[in-house]
């Protein structure tokens, strides 16, 4: 049976690595995301995953027609600047809802469906914010959103333990995209990480010697 996995942001930067990865290693990719361009062979829909009935219609929709999914990379996020004195709560809002809640509210729609079928695999990509205060001090809203997701990884591995259902969690250091380059453009760009090579480390996690690792935080930070 062909594997099926479910991308998230599949249109970004690192969404379109991750899902050519996937689909050269045979699997049926499912993504969201805002455009179809460079990922014809993707089954895309658009849609905003922060809107919780939406999505859980549109994921019990998706697992009736691929009932083999088992498998979700959890992409969509977003970004914003600011220390300490200048975080708002609409800031804080933003970010609780760009970067937690369209990916809670995907494990918890699909989680019934992997616990039926014996077992599934979440990625959540966290940040190096989440973990260092040094690295959060100027963009706090983002960095307490993405320790939610390291929260939420714990919880789903307990969760998950002695029913095949797992959760790993990729930490990446600066992407090496265009937009960055753009907004960094005096920095070393080759000490930065690249799309290709966070996809090739997702896909290691579903290999075999991959799906032998628990509770992984993978941190793909390169030199940067």
């Amino acid at each position: 049976m062909q594997k099926s996995i479910l991308i998230t942001g599949a249109s970004g930067n690192l969404g379109q690595a991750v899902a050519h990865k996937f689909l050269t290693e045979g699997y049926t990719v499912l993504g969201t995301g805002h455009t179809q361009a460079g990922l014809e062979k993707v089954k895309m829909t658009s849609m905003d995953l922060s809107d919780e009935q939406a999505t859980q219609t549109y994921l019990n929709e998706l697992c009736q027609q691929h009932p083999a999914l088992n498998a979700a990379v959890l992409l969509v996020g977003g970004y914003a600047p600011g220390n300490l004195p200048n975080t708002t709560g609409s800031m804080l809002r933003e970010m609780y809802k760009l970067n937690f809640e369209t990916a809670y509210f995907v494990v918890h729609t699909l989680l019934p469906h992997f616990e039926a079928r014996g077992g599934g695999h979440f990625v959540l990509v966290a940040s190096r914010a989440a973990f260092d205060a040094k690295a959060a001090q100027f963009n706090v809203a983002y960095g307490l959103s993405k320790s939610l997701l390291i929260a939420l990884a714990e919880v789903i591995n307990v969760y998950g333990k002695d029913k095949g259902i797992r959760c790993s969690v990729i930490v990446p250091s600066t992407i090496d995209t265009p937009p960055n380059r753009k907004d960094m453009p005096n920095a070393d760009f080759s000490k930065w990480t690249t799309p290709e090579a966070i996809a090739e480390a997702i896909h290691f996690l579903f290999t075999d010697a991959g799906g032998q690792l628990r509770e992984t935080v993978l941190k793909v930070y390169n030199e940067a």
